[in-house]
């Protein structure tokens, strides 16, 4: 199995994500060959937690310019990972 570090990249913070939190769903930026199963012992071996349930998705990346030129941003791959009512909650923010 791959290290747990290398399948969670970072966790993805945005106003939709902090609302989520309420419900006890995280979003990270995982690896893109990364598979939900692989996802979901990632997450409970890093932070000790147990998962219900993972959706993923692939996010293209954005056209952008800078002056006449233009490119791509990344595409990357999403994953909103959902806890166990008895499960304790991830410290995204440190205090």
């Amino acid at each position: 199995m791959k290290d747990p570090r290398d399948i969670i990249r970072r966790p993805v913070i945005t106003e939709k994500s902090t609302d989520l939190m309420a419900e006890k769903k995280y979003v990270f930026e995982v690896d893109p060959k990364a598979n939900k199963t692989e996802i979901k012992q990632a997450v409970e071996q890093i932070f000790g937690v147990k998962v219900e349930k993972v959706n993923t998705m692939n996010v293209r990346g954005k056209v952008k310019r800078f002056g006449r030129y233009s490119g791509r941003r990344r595409n990357w791959k999403k994953a909103i990972v959902k806890l166990t009512e008895d499960s304790k909650a991830i410290e995204v923010f440190e205090v």
